[in-house]
């Protein structure tokens, strides 16, 4: 095993990542036992594949491929890299974007970025039959392992890739046994057109070449949250904030790209003067993952909507990430403008150790500081300063810190029995889905059932996510399921829950008093049967007399 120190950025990344792991107890549990403990961690980066076709017009495959790898393999325990990553990176070893990079200097990027798989691959088309090539790098053993090949037509792009998605998933994760068939079944392959205006955008080098090539790709299918979170994206860097509103409307609230979806909302929002809906935007992504800039923009809301509580956003912020002068500074405005000017020059001062060069903190300062004996005194700021958003969204440094308390857990797990291996997974999955990632969630529901099969736990669990997802259908039938193999509270409770929704007033009472009756110290129980009770009594209310 070769020993590697860790990447100066990484690091960095790790520090942001334990305050944001308090937002996670159980993560927060197993990381500080996984303190001190190496880790075989499973972390990528993927390279766009190599064109070794002469058929034209196929280049935008190449990027198509880090895309669709990045889509599936990206989970609580395995991290893959962003495609803004890997840029960085190249720019960082000065790489051109555009560039296929030798095995030698792709080992140099993998190393680092501080991965522990790099994938490389290549594709060619002869006319018929499209075959991919994928290879993993493993970085920790200093060897490539051996190649994977799918072929397929065409058009069957979307299978094939997660053939192949599949076959590097094998290779990355020894306790993987879902067969292959039913791997590639489970993923709705994009259709092709749609997938090609859209790679073809995020390629694209003008603003408004993107805008043509998303909108297509929307208009071929409305339903494709990746391209109508690029397409507001797009639109906000260009400033036409309601065309940005519009499009980040449309991610659904289900969607795994929500929270950014959401966060660009806000900002567009913000920018277009709609400040109730920049809230509420905002108040979506900090109830799911509360990210300092998340704090710190709804302290900036609350300021401009006149708002006491701005202040305490901003505390939030700084207990999150305490090194960044732009929190400090919005909290001295804050505590300015309500009289506290020791408390203002304080954090001004912070900001000022932090980014000397900010000639607004310092003139501020200024106008706050008494002058001292025989000095006159600087004219007073007749207005404050404007507080200033952040424009940064990073969920990366939380999805980074999973894996690698994932990676130890599982360690940890693989000498436990399957009952309490299994009970790790179904609660981090609760605790993932209180906080929005309903996909990680299903995965660690889903991952729970594999260890332990004669478990009801993992199928409530995936009932819970499918009630999250709004599939009442799919809740129940998991729900049902989980209730054949042994009664438990939870499943009547979601039942119940599913009940009352469709005004089925009398089987919501039978499955909460049978949840209540298993277990009556349940609260989730105790509150429906509170809400259930109600309904029936709304039910039964006679009508007021004319």
């Amino acid at each position: 095993m070769i020993t590697r120190p860790p990447c100066r950025y990484n690091q960095n990344v790790l520090k942001r990542a334990v305050v944001l792991i308090l937002t996670v107890p159980l993560l927060l549990v197993a990381y500080l036992y996984a303190q001190g403990r190496p880790a075989s961690g499973r972390t990528l980066v993927v390279v766009p594949f190599e064109n070794t076709s002469p058929t034209p017009g196929l280049e935008w495959l190449s990027e198509a491929f880090p895309e669709a790898f990045h889509q599936q393999l990206n989970s609580p325990v395995v991290y893959v890299a962003s495609r803004d990553e890997r840029l960085r990176a190249y720019d960082r070893q000065g790489i051109p974007a555009n560039l296929h990079p030798s095995r030698a200097t792709l080992y140099r990027l993998a190393e680092q970025m501080d991965v522990d798989y790099a994938v490389l691959g290549s594709y060619s088309y002869d006319g018929v039959h499209l075959t991919a090539t994928a290879q993993l790098l493993d970085m920790r053993a200093q060897k490539l392992l051996p190649a994977a090949t799918e072929t397929g037509p065409l058009t069957d792009l979307g299978n094939l890739q997660s053939a192949l998605a599949w076959d590097l998933l094998r290779l990355i994760r020894t306790d993987f046994s879902l067969p292959k068939e039913k791997y590639v079944a489970s993923v709705s392959p994009e259709r092709l057109d749609a997938l090609e205006n859209y790679i073809r955008g995020m390629l694209a080098v003008s603003g408004e070449e993107k805008v043509q090539y998303y909108k297509e790709a929307v208009r071929l299918n409305p339903a494709y949250p990746e391209a109508w979170l690029e397409l507001g994206k797009t639109y906000f860097a260009q400033h036409t904030y309601e065309p940005a509103i519009s499009a980040l409307s449309q991610v659904p609230s289900s969607s795994a790209l929500a929270r950014e979806a959401n966060f660009y909302l806000g900002l567009a929002a913000f920018s277009h003067g709609d400040f109730a809906r920049a809230e509420n935007a905002f108040q979506f992504v900090a109830t799911r993952l509360p990210l300092a800039e998340v704090y710190n923009n709804l302290g900036v809301v609350a300021a401009r909507r006149g708002r006491k509580n701005s202040a305490e956003y901003f505390e939030k912020a700084i207990r999150n990430d305490p090194s960044d002068p732009e929190y400090h500074f919005n909290l001295a405005i804050s505590l300015s403008l309500a009289g506290d000017r020791a408390g203002a020059a304080r954090e001004l001062r912070t900001a000022l150790d932090r980014r000397p060069s900010d000639l607004e903190a310092k003139a501020l300062l200024d106008s706050l500081t008494p002058p001292a004996a025989g000095v006159v005194a600087a004219a007073s700021i007749a207005k404050a300063p404007a507080q200033r958003m952040k424009h940064n969204y990073d969920e990366n440094t939380f999805r980074q810190m999973t894996v690698q308390i994932q990676s130890w857990a599982e360690q940890q797990f693989a000498r436990s029995d399957p009952r309490s291996h299994a009970r790790y997974h179904v609660e981090l999955g609760r605790e993932l889905l209180a906080h929005g990632f309903t996909a990680e969630a299903e995965s660690e529901f889903n991952h729970a059932a594999m260890v332990d099969s004669a478990s009801t736990a993992p199928l409530t669990g995936l009932a819970e996510v499918s009630v999250a997802r709004g599939d009442a259908r799919e809740a129940r039938t998991r729900a049902e399921a989980s209730l054949r193999l042994r009664e438990s509270a939870d499943a009547y409770v979601v039942l119940a829950g599913l009940d009352l929704s469709e005004n089925r007033g009398e089987a919501a009472a039978q499955n909460v008093n049978r949840a209540v009756q298993l277990e009556p110290g349940n609260l989730a129980a105790q509150n429906l049967k509170r809400a259930v009770a109600a309904k029936l009594a709304e039910k039964a209310q006679p009508l007021p007399q004319p």
